[in-house]
């Protein structure tokens, strides 16, 4: 197992058991629109101060597991 993906928790009593970074309350899906808005590491990091750069690797590393994992239906019409 990737030792990033230890960062990324699910939690019922946490956002409603969606994925996290090690249960601050950001989850993966938030962090990842964050990354494909175009804002960089540096910019999330200065917004949001208790992550760190490994919590945005983790969250890339768990992104990168579920396509690899999970037949994904094809975007648009």
């Amino acid at each position: 197992m990737d030792p990033l993906l230890s960062r990324i928790t699910i939690d019922p009593a946490v956002c409603h058991g969606k994925p996290c970074v090690r249960g601050l309350r950001y989850p993966v899906e938030t962090l990842l629109e964050l990354l494909s808005s175009g804002m960089t590491h540096a910019d999330i990091l200065a917004d949001y101060e208790d992550l760190e750069r490994d919590d945005l690797l983790a969250v890339l590393a768990y992104a990168a597991v579920l396509a690899r994992t999970r037949r994904l239906q094809p975007v648009g019409p």
